[in-house]
C-alpha cells in the first residue's frame, strides 16, 4: 500500500512579497546612492541581511536573476554576482532546472532521542511528511536479525520523505515488529506518538551515521544533484527490557542538516 500528497516545493515568492523585498534590497543596500563599494557587494550584503532578518525565510525561492535585475535597474552581470557569493557562503542554494532559494540548516543533537516530528517543531519548523510506501510482510533475514524475530515474523515496514517547511530535507526507511504496529493505518502524524498510544514508545536508542552520496532517484526526491552529499544516520530504537522496536535508515540532505554532539574533556 502506498500514497502521497501533493507537491512540497518551495513556492515562490508572491509578487507583494518580491515588490516588499524590491523595496528592502534598495534601501538596505543603498543602491541608488554612491558609494566606493561595489554595487555587487552591496546587494550582496542587502540579501544576506534579508534573510538573516527572515524577508526571506528558509526555502523561499527569490526572484530569477532577469526578474531581480528589471526591478532593481541593475545589469544581471551584477546580479549573478551577488547571488554567485551567497552560494559559496551557503545561504543560498541553486539546483540545476529551478530557482535559487534560501538555504536550509537544521541543526540534529546526537545527544537526545527525539523524533523528526519534535525537532521540526523545536525548531519553529512546520513538520511535513509524504509516504512513497508502507506495508505489512514478512521480515527478511536481515530485517528479523536486526530486530531479533524469528524467521519469517511479519514487519511494518515505513517508507517516507520528511519535509520542512514543506523543503524536503529527508528519506526514511522504517521497519517494526508488526507486535508493535500491525498496521500502517494506525500513524496519525506522529510514528512515535502511535507507538505512546500502544504502550511500546522506545526509550533508548543505538544511532551511527556515515557520509554518502545521493542516488539519481534520491536527488529527484530530496531536490538536490545527484552525488551531492548525504548525510547517513541508521538508528535502532529499544524498550527498558531491551526488545527492539524500530529499524531506522535515514538519508539527510547534507546541504541543510549538521549534527551536533557535546563533548567533554575527562578529568586526569
Amino acid at each position: 500500500m502506498s500514497s502521497s500528497v501533493s507537491s512540497n516545493r518551495a513556492e515562490p515568492v508572491e509578487s507583494a512579497e518580491v515588490e516588499r523585498l524590491v523595496d528592502y534590497l534598495q534601501v538596505r543596500g543603498r543602491l541608488e546612492a554612491e558609494s566606493p563599494t561595489a554595487l555587487y557587494k552591496r546587494l550582496q550584503d542587502a540579501l544576506r541581511s534579508a534573510i538573516s532578518e527572515g524577508v526571506l525565510p528558509a526555502g523561499a525561492m527569490i526572484p530569477g536573476e532577469r526578474d531581480l535585475a528589471q526591478r532593481l535597474d541593475l545589469s544581471r552581470v551584477t546580479v549573478r554576482n551577488a547571488i554567485k557569493g551567497l552560494v559559496e557562503e551557503r545561504l543560498l542554494v541553486q539546483r540545476h532546472g529551478a530557482r535559487t532559494s534560501v538555504a536550509l540548516r537544521l541543526e540534529k543533537p546526537m545527544t537526545v532521542f527525539t523524533s523528526f516530528s519534535e525537532d521540526m517543531v523545536a525548531r519553529g519548523r512546520v513538520p511535513g511528511t509524504t509516504w512513497l510506501r508502507r506495508e505489512v510482510g514478512m521480515a527478511d533475514p536481515a530485517e528479523a536479525m536486526s530486530l531479533g524475530l524469528s524467521p519469517g515474523a511479519e514487519v511494518c515496514r515505513l517508507h517516507r520523505l520528511r519535509l520542512a517547511d514543506r523543503v524536503p530535507v529527508a528519506i526514511e526507511y522504517s521497519v517494526l515488529p508488526a507486535e508493535f504496529l500491525p498496521s500502517p493505518d494506525l500513524i496519525d502524524g506522529s510514528l512515535y506518538v502511535t507507538l505512546e498510544r500502544r504502550g511500546c514508545q522506545p526509550v533508548r536508542a543505538l544511532q551511527r551515521v556515515r557520509a554518502d552520496v545521493a542516488t539519481a532517484h534520491e536527488a529527484r526526491l530530496l531536490e538536490t544533484q545527484t552525488g551531492a552529499p548525504i548525510l547517513e544516520m541508521e538508528r535502532r530504537c529499544s524498550l527498558d527490557n531491551g526488545r527492539v522496536v524500530e529499524l531506522t535508515r535515514s538519508r539527510y540532505r547534507g546541504d541543510a542538516y549538521d549534527f551536533m554532539v557535546e563533548l567533554a574533556r575527562r578529568a586526569g
